[in-house]
């Protein structure tokens, strides 16, 4: 007997010293392979990037994945009974690896001969998800072991849960249970009832098979034997287990959707933070706060979709996209046609004498009145139309595919989506923030930024770069110049040009403030012939715009550069601000995960603008965060030359091409209408002093917007609309007058000061330097009109080369 017991102590003793010394191998080899336990305090999950408006609302998210890390503490008690139930109900007294789950791990595979469970504890996930593959292998289950061994020695039961709940992948994009609670259940897991705890505590072991949006039938059953173990564990009363498990599934897909739909903004700070950050600008969890007020930045839509909706209207309905569709598709055709900004897809299904019947893509079915489709002439050209139609019958048929707009008082309207396309862009002229930007008709439609990617000529919105740089060489705004019949031929031309105003009339004589506001091509070419090419090219350099994008001939007169809505606006801004050259930026903050703000706009300010930073706390605290002490914005124009061209552009709005601008009633408002040959493109630029905004509007493929269509026409009611809002609650700021100017009464005749009586004088604001000679020093020293700018009516062909 006693012989027996040695053996059985001998053989016990030679098992535990060679499963000891099997550990032992097994440690000393793997070991040097393992990565540092140490890394998990310092871990940094993948977090999408965010882009949000001045006003904190969410614009647009960025990553392949839904994370919102949570703190142990904030994570419910009721939330980990529930997961521990679920996945590792001896985690509180395990070191790591739970020997139990082994030994029934291994008799499966005993049995079956192949892995089925791993019997992993939360903490050898935790070594898995952040360490190893999900490749089933001994080697790496050893690996998961000996990780999870060295897991414990360093990390509290709290840590390792806590990166535990924010690793794992539980379906729809969810990385971590906040971001779950929130896409199945639109709230924070704080929030949400026991029973729809014990719902996310079920996925971390089948994020599909029991996903109950997919599945469930099965995401039920899963729910409630959790919650039957955590009653079992005494987790839970018998009251709160009943109610639970009597709760039925409320889960539904909650896409996290922007609170402001600003697609053009969103991708221009995609676009910034990548070429900052690289890839890591998707996963490292920055927060941006742009200059965008969300409200102005709606209504810039809005503008924008009316614009373009009343422009389209004007010359008639098309067709209807698809024609009397058989009623099987009907269904079928709805889904594919997706809505495009506010146009959604609709299927005519009945016609009768005073309204038709829709299809919706969600199956409803609406009536649209006929008063809405009054206005659907049969489209022909930009230049023509067919008959009025007389009844709805005259314009659609049953089974037709057609767009429907949703007014505000829920209704539905007849529409089309327009063809044309139209941008915005809106400034503060004293720092160069964006206010508004909208790049197009739908972000969905095209993706193409037109307000900082289409070069289109601005025509006449150019027209004020001229007329500064001609105030900067000696013009006054009341010299006289000659609107007259010009021929001009230059090296390379075929043939002579003879350039001529919109409505091939001249006016003779007229004063520089009279050519602008009258939009005169003539003088604008006579002014730019004076003044050399060379300087004006070299001087509107400097408002932002390249000299290799302004041509080398007179037709810079006419605005044939090619250039951009934001170059465009950009350069309007010194009008606006005094003559200050600012620089337009859309990125206002950036917040890396935990909250810190390591970028803060710092850009170049008017003086204006530096006085009033320090005026405002929160201005100050923005200075403060920034790097780099304020800078202040570089003069480029003479302040009184800005004087003098706000007062001539003002003067576009009350007495020229923009007097629809009147309907906004303000005196303080400034701008220019431009529209290029055909009327290929329609422009309008305008401001006052704490905004500056500008329209475009043509075809993405250059053509006619049709006959009697202008700047006036399509832009100017796109810029009205959108600056009616933005200065609502804004009160009229009169420019101040700089020192050094003065103000005299003109004959309207010479251009000269006038003399007591003069019929028709008026009265003109000059830099002090530039006064004009009163008539009787102008009638002594007066020989013969040999002005460049006073050429008489028939001037022989110049050779400029």
């Amino acid at each position: 007997m006693m012989h027996l017991l040695k053996f059985l102590f001998a053989t016990i003793t030679t098992v535990i010293c060679g499963l000891a010394l099997s550990l032992s191998g097994a440690f000393l080899y793997l070991s040097p392979n393992l990565p540092s336990v140490e890394s998990l305090r310092s871990i940094e999950l993948q977090i999408p990037l965010r882009v949000y408006s001045n006003d904190a609302k969410l614009i647009a998210e960025f990553g392949e994945m839904r994370r919102s890390p949570i703190l142990f503490n904030d994570i419910p008690k009721d939330f980990i009974h529930a997961l521990l139930a679920a996945e590792d109900d001896n985690f509180a007294n395990h070191y790591g690896v739970d020997p139990g789950s082994l030994v029934r791990a291994a008799a499966q595979i005993l049995k079956t001969g192949r892995i089925q469970t791993g019997g992993s504890t939360i903490t050898m996930q935790v070594a898995k998800n952040f360490f190893l593959s999900s490749e089933r292998s001994f080697s790496r289950k050893a690996n998961e072991i000996l990780l999870a061994l060295q897991i414990e020695r360093e990390l509290t039961k709290d840590e390792i849960l806590e990166l535990y709940v924010n690793k794992i992948y539980l379906g729809n994009r969810a990385y971590g249970i906040e971001a779950a609670s929130q896409v199945y259940y639109g709230k924070s897991i704080r929030d949400i009832s026991l029973a729809e705890l014990a719902m996310i505590a079920g996925l971390p072991k089948a994020p599909s098979r029991f996903n109950p949006i997919a599945n469930p039938e099965r995401s039920m059953e899963r729910r409630n034997w959790i919650l039957a173990r955590m009653l079992k564990l005494g987790r839970i009363s018998d009251e709160q287990y009943q109610e639970a498990v009597s709760e039925p599934l409320t889960a539904s897909l909650h896409i996290n959707m922007p609170d402001l739909n600003a697609p053009y903004i969103a991708e221009m700070v995609r676009a910034e933070m990548v070429g900052r950050f690289g890839g890591q600008a998707y996963t490292d969890g920055y927060s941006v706060t742009t200059t965008v007020p969300s409200d102005l930045q709606e209504h810039a839509q809005h503008s924008i979709i009316n614009g373009l909706s009343a422009y389209d209207r004007r010359h008639g309905y098309r067709k209807p996209e698809k024609a009397a569709l058989n009623e099987q598709l009907w269904s079928d055709t709805l889904i594919r046609a997706r809505a495009i900004s506010h146009f959604l897809p609709a299927i005519v299904t009945q016609v009768d004498a005073s309204d038709i019947t829709v299809l919706l893509a969600d199956g409803s079915h609406e009536k649209i009145l006929w008063k809405s489709m009054q206005w659907a002439r049969p489209y022909i050209n930009s230049r023509s139309m067919g008959p009025v139609p007389r009844r709805p019958a005259d314009i659609v048929n049953i089974g037709d595919l057609i767009r429907v707009q949703r007014l505000a008082d829920q209704s539905l309207s007849f529409a089309q989506i327009p063809k044309a396309q139209a941008a915005l862009v809106s400034l503060d002229p004293h720092t160069g923030a964006i206010r508004s930007l909208v790049g197009g008709l739908s972000f969905e439609q095209s993706n193409y930024n037109r307000a900082i990617q289409a070069k289109r000529q601005p025509g006449s919105s150019f027209k004020p770069f001229i007329y500064s740089a001609a105030l900067d060489a000696g013009y006054t705004a009341a010299t006289i110049v000659n609107d007259a019949p010009l021929e001009i031929f230059e090296a390379g031309m075929k043939q002579v040009w003879r350039p001529k105003n919109d409505n091939n009339t001249f006016l003779g004589p007229i004063r520089v403030r009279e050519g602008l506001y009258r939009s005169r091509n003539l003088v604008s070419i006579r002014i730019l012939q004076d003044i050399g090419m060379q300087y004006a090219r070299d001087y509107i350099s400097q408002f932002g715009f390249s000299v290799n994008d302004l041509p080398r001939n007179l037709s810079l007169a006419l605005g044939t550069a090619t250039l951009t809505p934001m170059e465009i606006t950009t350069g309007w801004t010194a009008f606006a601000n005094g003559g200050f050259k600012i620089e337009p930026y859309i990125i206002k903050r950036i917040e890396n995960r935990d909250g810190q703000t390591i970028f803060t706009a710092n850009p170049a300010r008017t003086p204006a603008a530096l006085n009033a930073a320090t005026d405002t706390s929160a201005a100050k605290t923005e200075l403060l965060l920034a790097a780099e002490a304020p800078k202040e914005a570089k003069r480029i124009i003479d302040e009184r030359t800005a004087y003098i061209m706000t007062s001539m552009l003002q003067d576009v709005i009350k007495r020229g091409t923009g007097r629809r601008a009147l309907s906004l009633g303000r005196s303080d408002l400034a701008g220019k209408t431009g529209t290029t040959n055909e009327s290929k493109d329609s422009w309008f630029a305008g401001y006052n002093r704490e905004v500056v905004t500008t329209v475009w509007a043509g075809f993405d493929q250059p053509e006619s917007l049709g006959r009697n269509e202008y700047g006036g026409t399509v832009a100017l009611p796109i810029w009205i609309d959108y600056m009616s809002y933005a200065l609502k609650d804004t009160p009229e700021q009169a420019v101040a007058e700089p020192a050094g100017m003065m103000t005299l009464r003109i004959d309207p005749v010479s251009g000269r000061i006038a003399r007591p009586g003069t019929q028709g004088a008026y009265f003109e604001i000059f830099k002090s330097e530039d006064a004009p000679p009163s008539m009787d020093e102008f009638e002594e020293n007066w020989t013969a009109p040999n002005s460049p700018y006073l050429d008489p009516i028939e001037t022989p062909p110049i050779d400029l080369f």
